[in-house]
């Protein structure tokens, strides 16, 4: 490109989709995993009122978006990949009780 010599990363994300070189999704499913478990920790320090009616309701529209978004490109093949994304379900059902 003119001259200008590209260098060669091992990780890029695009779209909010983390993108490894070998084609495994491990980066991808710690980044949303980082990102949901922040926002579950968000919603337990701000939610006084924790009826379950209003927890599953924030979980469907604050947490599972994040979960799903994009699920078909990266969709998480390895059972060690699926294990650390059903924690996010496990934490909550834990808290909620």
């Amino acid at each position: 490109m003119k001259s200008n010599t590209l260098q060669e990363t091992s990780i890029e994300k695009d779209l909010d989709v983390v993108i490894s070189n070998d084609g495994k999704t491990l980066s991808q499913c710690q980044y949303v995993y980082n990102k949901v478990i922040r926002i579950l920790g968000m919603i337990n320090r701000t939610v006084r009122y924790k009826e379950r009616r209003i927890m599953v309701r924030l979980y469907k529209s604050s947490v599972r978006p994040h979960l799903e978004y994009c699920v078909s490109a990266w969709s998480p093949h390895y059972l060690k990949d699926k294990e650390l994304l059903e924690t996010v379900q496990h934490r909550f059902k834990a808290k909620e009780l």
